[in-house]
């Protein structure tokens, strides 16, 4: 048991030791196969050493043998480029000295029709030019050369002003108005586009512009293009004006026929303003001056009012106005044409003076643009304000003859400029200052007269001569307030235009308006309150002033009834015609309780007038009246007393209706009111005179005494004021 416990490890052992030396066989003979694979090996890498070391070789000797070759070769192709190169270097500088003769026709055909073909001949002659004076400045070619091009500059600038005059038209006038006229009837109102030139011709200039800025070398073109171009806007402007006087006396503001075809129909909107209206109050002013309402010297052409009588008289008074200032009329027409047409030659101005810079900046360079551009429009600037200057002076002759309705000439004027201002401002922008400062300079010459224009007619209506001949006989309305008051309704269209003279002449102090930072400041709104509030001020003077003359005037009359109608008139029409003309507003900015005043001096005239009545009416009292004794025998004393109560009454109210009958209440309200006022005052007091002396004896003709019934009496006041009657 122990012996075979023991043989078992020692063949585990050998089994073992025989594994093993199988694997060192094996590993034996992969060692060996390794070591002729390397022997292999060796034998290849030298073979394959030896190979390349024989290619190498030859390689070298290859290189050797084509090195020498490709330098050669390399060579003649220089030489080759060499040549081809001097060739045609030949060819181009024996070019230049045949350009004067390949360029001479074109030359001197010019480049009419043929522009980019001439500069291309014209960049030939350059380049020739370019290379005689660097590679051989003394060759007579140069000189050759030289002319040539020098020639082609000038039929260059020839045909700039060639084109540019051939081209350039006014504007027309129908096509001015279609750019200047905002309508606000037109829904979608497209913008009128000015062209000045043809878009081929403008091409062509721009493109000679150009090169004449770059090669030119002077700045003689832009002198000839503001010469024609200022041309052109000059008599753009002067064809508006013309136009103007052939068709705006018979028609209103002028559009062209295309835009009358887009018109809508709106009979109900108000036709624009126009300065005519104006002209026609100047009509009035002088007429009111020279005519009254009877047709005599001193009275009052008025206008009616509501509730003023248009009666026969005035209607055969107006005839005769018409057939007598026909001719001024016509004058006055031309006047208004004129203003008409200033007012649009200043928008058309603006127009055509933006249209002409956009122009000038595709053809002028850019920093010559602001230059040219203030040469360009001097001319019909110039005469625009030459023509302002004019209509100042104009007014300036007026106001020393006393006729201050020539003011009114330049109020819609002087609106339209400063309403224009900002583009005028905006459109000479650049230009020299004196440029720029020809429009405000005009401006403050228009306020400035106009100022003066305002405040003495201020004084003339304070200063007006009590003269007995100048009053109206029938106590109606005078012509110094018809004058006034025609003149003031005037100032409402245009009271921001007047308040702005009013202030940039004599501000507050003048009006006792105080002079608040705030209330002057640049605020639009601060600005126009404070230039109403100035005009109200104006107006509340003038018609201060009138009060007082009128009051002055007053006392010319011996008899105080008719020097009270007279009043009455005045005060009553200064008060409808406030209130007509929305006046009051403007007055009640200053002095609010200015209707009330005038109705409360109204009522003090009439309370006056009705106390010319009281030496009638005092026959009809019971003062002197003897004490009745019911079946007593009147005493011949107490008749006579009775008798000559009838008999003061009588001769008293026929005396009264004989001189007030001529007397004068132009406004029908008025009248009524008043003659209803005194029958019932007159009416009452005599019936109850006669209810006294009903049974009382007194004569033995009562017919003699008793002449007239009540109604009688009724009749008679009720035929007061009416010559007609």
């Amino acid at each position: 048991m122990g012996i075979a416990s023991r043989m078992i490890p020692t063949e585990d052992a050998s089994a073992r030791k025989r594994e093993i030396e199988e694997k060192l066989n094996q590993e034996q003979e992969t060692l060996s196969f390794i070591r002729e694979n390397l022997e292999k090996s060796d034998q290849l890498t030298k073979g394959m050493v030896s190979i390349l070391s024989s290619f190498e070789s030859r390689l070298m000797q290859l290189e050797n043998s084509i090195i020498p070759v490709h330098k050669q070769t390399e060579n003649l192709q220089r030489l080759q480029e060499n040549v081809d190169k001097t060739l045609s270097c030949l060819d181009h500088v024996i070019s230049y000295y045949h350009v004067a003769k390949d360029t001479d026709r074109i030359i001197r055909e010019g480049p009419s029709g043929r522009l980019d073909e001439y500069l291309a001949c014209i960049a030939r002659i350059q380049k020739a030019v370019e290379y005689f004076q660097d590679n051989n400045p003394d060759s007579p070619e140069l000189n050759t050369v030289k002319a040539r091009f020098e020639k082609g500059k000038e039929l260059l600038e020839a045909e700039f002003r060639s084109l540019l005059t051939r081209y350039s038209k006014p504007v027309p006038p129908i096509l001015i108005l279609d750019a200047i006229t905002v309508d606000e009837d037109i829904e979608l109102q497209e913008e009128v586009v000015l062209e000045h030139l043809p878009e081929a011709v403008l091409q062509d200039i721009i493109c000679i512009s150009g090169w004449l800025v770059e090669y030119g070398r002077n700045q003689d073109f832009m002198n000839v293009y503001f010469q024609i171009r200022s041309s052109q806007l000059d008599r753009s402007i002067k064809g508006l004006k013309e136009h103007f006087r052939k068709n705006s006396a018979s028609s209103g503001v002028l559009y062209s026929p295309a835009v009358q075809t887009k018109r809508k129909d709106t009979p109900t909107k108000k036709a624009p303003k126009r300065p005519g209206t104006i002209r026609k109050a100047q009509n009035l002013l002088k007429q009111y001056s020279q005519h009254g309402l009877d047709g005599k010297k001193g009275g009052s052409n008025l206008t009616p009012l509501e509730g003023y009588d248009n009666d026969l008289r005035v209607k055969l008074h107006s005839d005769a106005l018409n057939e007598k200032h026909g001719a001024a009329t016509g004058k006055d027409d031309v006047l208004d044409i004129e203003i008409d047409s200033y007012i649009h030659c200043i928008s058309a101005f603006v127009k055509l003076a933006q249209s002409e810079y956009a122009l000038l900046t595709e053809i002028i360079p850019e920093h010559h643009q602001k230059k040219t551009f203030d040469s360009l429009i001097q001319e019909a600037l110039d005469n625009l304000m030459l023509e302002g200057d004019n209509i100042v002076s104009a007014a300036r002759r007026a106001i020393m003859r006393h006729d201050y309705s020539a003011v009114l000439t330049i109020f819609p004027i002087l609106r339209h400029l400063k309403m224009n201002k900002s583009d005028f401002d905006s459109t000479l922008q650049g230009t020299a200052a004196s440029t720029k400062n020809k429009l405000p300079t005009l401006i403050t010459s228009m306020e400035t007269i106009g100022a003066k224009a305002l405040e003495e007619f201020a004084d003339s209506i304070k200063n007006d001569p009590d003269k007995e001949y100048n009053m109206p006989k029938d106590g109606t309305v005078h012509e110094l307030t018809s004058n006034a008051i025609l003149f003031l309704q005037q100032l409402l269209d245009f009271h921001e235009t007047a308040g702005a003279m009013l202030a940039s002449q004599v501000l507050g102090d003048t009006y006792n308006i105080p002079l608040d930072p705030r209330e002057t400041s640049s605020t639009s709104s601060s600005t126009s309150d404070f230039n109403k509030r100035l005009l109200s001020s104006y107006i509340c003077k003038v018609l201060g002033n009138l009060q007082l003359n009128l009051l002055s005037k007053s006392k010319v009359y011996e008899d105080s009834a008719l020097s009270a109608i007279f009043l009455h008139n005045n005060y009553n029409y200064i008060l409808k015609s406030l209130e007509k003309s929305e006046l009051i507003q403007l007055v009640t900015v200053t002095q609010r309780k200015a209707e009330s005043s005038y109705r409360e001096l109204i009522k003090q005239q009439i309370d006056m007038y009705q106390r010319s009545w009281l030496k009638v009416l005092e026959h009809l009292t019971d003062r002197n009246m003897p004490v009745f004794q019911p079946g007593a025998k009147l005493k011949d004393k107490e008749r006579q007393v009775i008798k000559d109560k009838f008999k003061g009454f009588n001769d008293g109210l026929e005396e009264l209706c004989k001189i007030q009958k001529g007397w004068a209440i132009p406004d029908k309200e008025q009248r009524d009111s008043i003659r209803q006022s005194q029958k019932k005052i007159v009416s009452d007091a005599y019936r109850a005179f006669l209810q006294r002396c009903a049974n009382i004896s007194f004569t033995k003709n009562p017919e003699k005494y008793h002449k007239y019934r009540p109604e009688e009496v009724e009749e008679m006041i009720e035929k007061l004021f009416d010559t007609s009657a």
